[in-house]
């Protein structure tokens, strides 16, 4: 490599050590000017702006904690996660599972604290990422990863009715849990009702393996009702835990009440508050009189056998083939077709319990009474029974919580 010549004599004929000599001059004089001689000709160089660069880049004072520790397992989905400030405020918490969906929680105690508005799902992994604030304005940040839980015991709930359903007015939301649940307050926590259009909705507790929901009174036609079952990670019980989170949405259909009087052997079947249709009826003899009260429709069935062993009554009955029957309790109350009733209906009375309509054998008749009603029908419908000879039914036998009033409802 050739050296620069013109480094040792240039065309005017200056030596190299001029050039030296003023290169040495350049490199003083900035390293004078960075060092800051404190002189009165000092300026901007006197030591103000060098303070104050370290004084705004000070650490904050602010402390943010995680409980529980990062990297955590089998950590709790009640009551393990906490996020704290020391010496400064919370101006953010995140917290995050692996799909992106957020944990939401309340900053309280004027920033002191942060605590999720609910459980968290078990066996998922979790982020946490907080900051916090400091008397200063400067921010101090922590972030965070565990895992919860994988419960050994879990639980779920059936419910009715299902998903997409449209229903009649009197159809409550019925959970049946396959574990019995002793942390009820928690379950109750974990699920959330909106309807179309608002009305009060609130649940009631049937022993402790049973939730219905309903309003004051018959939903409006129309109304669509979205019920959000948050219950993965719910402790039921101890060390039981849900594995369920769906959402189920029904809607409800026209109003229809049909109205059985047990002494005139008559049924009014209303639509919307008009009698579209009276049928002579026929309900339970003495000694089996039917249940009074209101009573909505679970169950429908073109056809279905009836076996007097499965109510009590071993021997008296057992019918392979009863045509259009629909079911208003658990214990066995049905309003059905009846082919072998003779002249009983609108004469007196003859069932067993049940509300026996006139049909045909084999229930291929669309223009007999019972055939009628089946077909004008829906699950969630209601017949209310009056002036029978026996009590009002239970508000647990069957979907008929309208027969207990909504302040015992409510309490």
């Amino acid at each position: 490599m050739r050296p620069i010549s013109g480094a040792s004599v240039d065309a005017r004929g200056r030596s190299g050590k001029g050039v030296l000599a003023l290169i040495s001059g350049v490199l003083l004089l900035a390293v004078t000017a960075c060092g800051g001689s404190g002189g009165s000709d000092a300026g901007p160089g006197d030591g103000k702006g060098e303070n104050a660069g370290a004084a705004g880049t000070k650490q904050s004072q602010a402390v943010v904690s995680i409980v529980p520790k990062d990297g955590a397992k089998a950590v709790d989905t009640s009551g393990a996660l906490k996020v704290s400030a020391g010496q400064g405020k919370l101006t953010e918490v995140e917290v995050k599972d692996t799909k992106g969906t957020a944990i939401t929680g309340t900053i309280t105690g004027s920033g002191a604290s942060w605590t999720p508005a609910t459980h968290l799902a078990a066996g998922t992994r979790y982020t946490v990422h907080a900051v916090a604030r400091d008397s200063e304005g400067r921010t101090a940040a922590e972030d965070s990863s565990f895992t919860t839980l994988t419960p050994k015991n879990t639980f779920v709930g059936d419910f009715t009715p299902e998903d997409g359903s449209k229903v009649g007015v009197g159809m409550p939301f019925s959970i049946r849990f396959t574990r019995g649940i002793t942390h009820p307050e928690d379950i109750d926590k974990a699920i959330s009702i909106k309807t179309e259009p608002a009305v009060e909705v609130a649940g009631h507790w049937f022993g402790n393996d049973r939730l219905d929901f309903r309003p004051e009174k018959y939903w409006k036609s129309g109304t669509k009702v979205t019920v959000k079952l948050n219950l993965d990670g719910v402790e039921g019980r101890d060390g039981v835990y849900g594995k369920q989170d769906k959402t189920v949405s029904f809607t409800v259909g026209r109003n229809q009440v049909s109205v059985v009087d047990a002494k005139k052997l008559t049924m009014k079947v209303t639509q919307d508050g008009r009698v579209v249709k009276t049928i002579r009826v026929t309900t339970g003899k003495s000694g089996y009189a039917t249940w009074n009260g209101q009573m909505v429709m679970s169950e429908k069935l073109t056809v279905t056998r009836m076996n007097g062993d499965t109510v009590g009554y071993g021997g008296e009955y057992d019918i392979k083939d009863v045509p259009h029957a629909i079911r208003l309790t658990t214990s066995g109350t049905f309003i059905h077709g009846n082919y072998w009733g003779g002249d009983a209906f609108g004469n007196y009375n003859a069932s067993h319990g049940c509300v026996g309509l006139s049909d045909v054998k084999g229930g291929y008749d669309s223009g007999a009474p019972a055939a009628w009603l089946f077909n004008h029908s829906m699950v969630g419908d209601v017949v209310v029974v009056k002036n029978s000879a026996d009590a009002t039914v239970a508000p647990d036998n069957g979907l008929n919580g309208w027969n207990m009033s909504w302040a015992k409802w409510t309490a």
